[in-house]
């Protein structure tokens, strides 16, 4: 996003707990100003909100634990409602406005709650599954992607992606346009395919199978909690829009899996 930004000539104040880090280094090198800011402490928000027009707002509950995440996005809420930030996106998640008992879906509710209830005008992007799930290894794609996730959820079930960088230009096209988008909540994405498609394109594009590791349920859920398993349980049979007719009329150039996995050295 923060690429996307400055090509659109936005300066971008970039925020991190470490500015020495090889990533806050990457952003500056990008042309974004980096600032050290941690969103357990709100002083230190106040201080890099200030004279900002826009924010965007994300936070990871898979590293902190989600009354982690609930609280930090409070804190964030409040910090930009007292330094009069003018337009916040948030990169959230989820499948629409009721509770499914899927935490990571159920806190960015709180949240996204939280900055209305502060009068802050808001834009929420709901991105379905990221493209970077099938080769990330961030993303545990040999457990999961290839694996739990299938055998949980069905392998033939329709599945909505969008790549990260499509995120980025997305969020840049909010803060373009405020009128239009404040208020808006967005789900978003550019192709719908099973996970058993996916596997068919990857075979074709690298003339082999994904490779997959097969990980009792119960060992999966010891590494990273059971929220995933939780989720893909949910998506069995939980319905809900997938139509990617909102992120082409956003970001026409939204790529579908198979010219992404085109763009992959897989």
């Amino acid at each position: 996003m923060v690429k996307h930004l400055l090509k659109d000539g936005w300066q971008v104040r970039a925020l991190t707990r470490n500015p020495a880090s090889e990533a806050a280094q990457a952003l500056l090198n990008f042309g974004a100003e980096v600032q050290h800011a941690d969103t357990e402490d709100p002083a230190s928000l106040d201080r890099a909100f200030a004279g900002a027009y826009g924010l965007f707002n994300v936070q990871n509950p898979q590293a902190i634990g989600f009354d982690a995440e609930v609280r930090q996005g409070g804190n964030v809420a409040e910090a930009a409602a007292g330094t009069g930030i003018r337009h916040v996106v948030y990169g959230a998640a989820g499948v629409g406005d009721n509770r499914t008992g899927v935490d990571s879906w159920d806190s960015k509710l709180v949240i996204a709650q939280r900055f209305r209830d502060l009068g802050l005008p808001l834009t929420v992007l709901r991105p379905m599954a990221f493209m970077e799930l099938m080769t990330d290894k961030g993303y545990y794609p040999q457990f999961s992607t290839w694996h739990l996730m299938p055998k949980l959820m069905g392998p033939s079930r329709p599945v909505g992606w969008l790549c990260v960088d499509d995120l980025g230009a997305i969020a840049a096209r909010m803060f373009a346009d405020p009128v239009r988008w404040s208020g808006a909540v967005l789900g978003l994405a550019s192709d719908v395919q099973s996970i058993e498609q996916c596997r068919a394109m990857w075979q074709e594009r690298t003339g082999r199978k994904p490779r997959g590791l097969p990980m009792p349920e119960k060992l999966f859920e010891r590494f990273v909690g059971k929220d995933l398993t939780t989720m893909w349980r949910w998506l069995r049979t939980g319905q809900f829009d997938m139509s990617t007719q909102t992120t082409h009329g956003i970001l026409p150039e939204a790529l579908t899996v198979r010219q992404w996995l085109d763009r992959q050295s897989v």
